[in-house]
């Protein structure tokens, strides 16, 4: 049976980095029973881009031939925060890692996801504070056949994303994933127009949980999910957690048969009359 096991450097020792990490990883006598790799902070990733590390694993790609689950990036905002996160080009790791199920990608700096072809990959997530056009145009285009789920957090124009709701209905109209089971499209300081081209989209009708969270999701938003949600009963799961919604709001989506999390609510900040909501990751 596989283990989960992180390889992670603190920013200050010396001699290692995205150059050593392959290394350290091969050389570690666990290494044979990871099935689900997480890799931290590979020291100072605001200077330091990963990608050794991505060429490291191709050029190795038979002792890496066992790894189901790859996390690059997770490391919390003390070690770097994630729109400083220096990524890398994924285009050679979709052949190079055939057993690969699952993808994490944390960061968007220098992020290249090339031609995106995978027969076996279920889940796909991009933590980050702002997810540029041309990530999303690869996903838009990309072969996954049997992806369950797909999060994106979209994050903010000052960190990256540069296009608006309309990026988003493309995505979702010329994208095929014939299996997803699982949307999230979160973190957007625009969740409201994103919810209402979500409801709008041809996989409402074939996924199970729905996953807005953790952007400005308001009583517009909230309004739109109650007009909406009662004609797909495929839908067992909401998740709105973070969000700017009243209690009313609140309580009258939770008396849905359904499940829902709409937990962390926020108050928008009042500055002489000028109303501010937040995502929850941008920095």
């Amino acid at each position: 049976m596989g283990i989960t096991k992180k390889y992670t450097y603190d920013y200050d020792v010396e001699g290692k980095g995205a150059s050593t990490m392959v290394e350290d990883i091969l050389n570690d006598s666990d290494f044979p029973k990871v099935t689900d790799l997480v890799i931290g902070s590979w020291g100072w990733a605001c200077d330091d881009g990963c990608q050794d590390i991505l060429d490291g694993i191709i050029q190795n790609k038979e002792k890496f031939a066992h790894v189901e689950k790859l996390f690059v990036g997770d490391m919390d905002y003390e070690e770097c925060e994630v729109s400083w996160i220096l990524q890398g080009d994924y285009s050679k790791l979709w052949e190079a890692m055939p057993q690969l199920k699952e993808l994490t990608i944390k960061g968007s700096n220098d992020l290249s996801l090339g031609e995106i072809c995978h027969e076996g990959l279920e889940s796909l997530t991009i933590i980050c504070g702002g997810l540029p056009t041309d990530v999303i145009e690869e996903i838009q285009k990309a072969k996954l056949p049997n992806l369950k789920k797909l999060v994106l957090y979209i994050g903010v124009e000052n960190y990256g994303f540069d296009g608006n709701a309309d990026t988003i209905r493309t995505l979702l109209e010329k994208s095929n994933f014939p299996n997803l089971t699982y949307l999230g499209i979160e973190d957007s300081e625009i969740q409201d127009e994103l919810t209402a081209v979500i409801l709008e989209s041809k996989y409402m009708k074939q996924i199970q949980t729905l996953d807005l969270a953790n952007g400005t999701l308001s009583d517009k938003g909230g309004t739109l999910l109650l007009e909406k949600l009662p004609a797909y009963p495929n839908i067992k799961v909401l998740d709105v957690h973070y969000h700017y919604m009243s209690e009313k709001m609140v309580t009258n989506l939770k008396a849905l048969p359904i499940q829902v999390d709409a937990s962390e609510p926020n108050e928008p900040d009042d500055y002489n009359g000028e109303i501010w909501m937040n995502a929850m990751l941008t920095e």
